[in-house]
């Protein structure tokens, strides 16, 4: 429930670990299956699933929503998992906290529609949601009527564009989630209000020059207003691209599993 802020000595040393841990992403990612959804939105979204290793009778598993950012986009159900698939693959990780994990691939430019810096200014009307956000929502469902998932414990996980979009999701539909990690997004604050069910664990890079920070700040101090559950960490001296510091960030999983509707 507190501001935390990340120091940029700490911040060197995960760089590090992070960039070891993605010379294995190749090999470990591996266990995502590949699959292809459909519905009347969005002609073919590829998306890859890990699933527990071993599904016990009668025990239902919570589900992450992954929402990647703009560089991972296109149709080669491959590229959205470059960025944070091996936390969840990892084997000491994926014995802990056992899930299904879901990485869709956005196929359009974004996942919210065109984005329009206005819309995240308070008093803005809010945007019509977008086919392809109605599509993720869609699979969900599937992947729930599919699956032994826990219905109380979808996360939500999105990094910049991603980020953008699992913020406007929480918004529209916070009965369906009961935690989000927004890493460098952008949202309206005024809507958070409708969000304040959902627990939130905020990151952003202090010298972000694509996402300003100050959204980042914005949300956090709306969320407290409206009485949600909130916590953030602004990592110093790092720009745009902090998920790696966020993601071994060491509270981060403890944190995500334990949340329940």
């Amino acid at each position: 429930m507190k501001l935390t802020t990340i120091l940029c000595i700490a911040s060197c040393v995960l760089l590090a670990y992070s960039v070891n841990a993605q010379t294995q992403a190749s090999f470990i990612n591996e266990d995502y299956s590949r699959h292809v959804f459909r519905d009347p939105y969005t002609v073919a979204m590829p998306y890859r699933m890990l699933s527990p290793e071993k599904i016990a009778d009668g025990r239902k598993y919570p589900l992450v929503l992954f929402l990647h950012g703009s560089g991972e986009g296109g149709d080669d159900n491959e590229s959205q998992l470059s960025v944070g698939a091996n936390i969840f693959s990892n084997p000491a990780n994926r014995e802990t906290f056992e899930a299904f994990v879901v990485f869709p691939q956005c196929g359009e430019r974004t996942w919210t529609g065109k984005i329009d810096e206005r819309t995240f200014m308070p008093g803005s009307s809010v945007p019509e949601e977008s086919p392809t956000e109605r599509s993720l929502m869609n699979l969900i469902d599937t992947i729930v009527a599919k699956n032994p998932v826990d219905t109380d414990r979808i996360y939500l996980i999105g990094v910049s564009m991603g980020a953008i979009a699992a913020y406007d999701l929480a918004c529209r539909h916070p009965e369906r989630f009961a935690a989000a990690v927004p890493i460098c997004g952008a949202v309206n604050p005024d809507r958070l209000k409708d969000a304040k069910d959902v627990k939130f664990y905020i990151f952003h890079g202090e010298k972000d020059d694509e996402i300003p920070v100050i959204s980042s700040r914005a949300a956090y101090r709306a969320l407290k207003k409206a009485g949600a559950e909130v916590e953030y960490s602004e990592i110093s001296c790092v720009g745009h691209e902090c998920w790696p510091w966020a993601f071994n960030y060491p509270t981060l999983l403890p944190w995500l599993f334990s949340q329940s509707r």
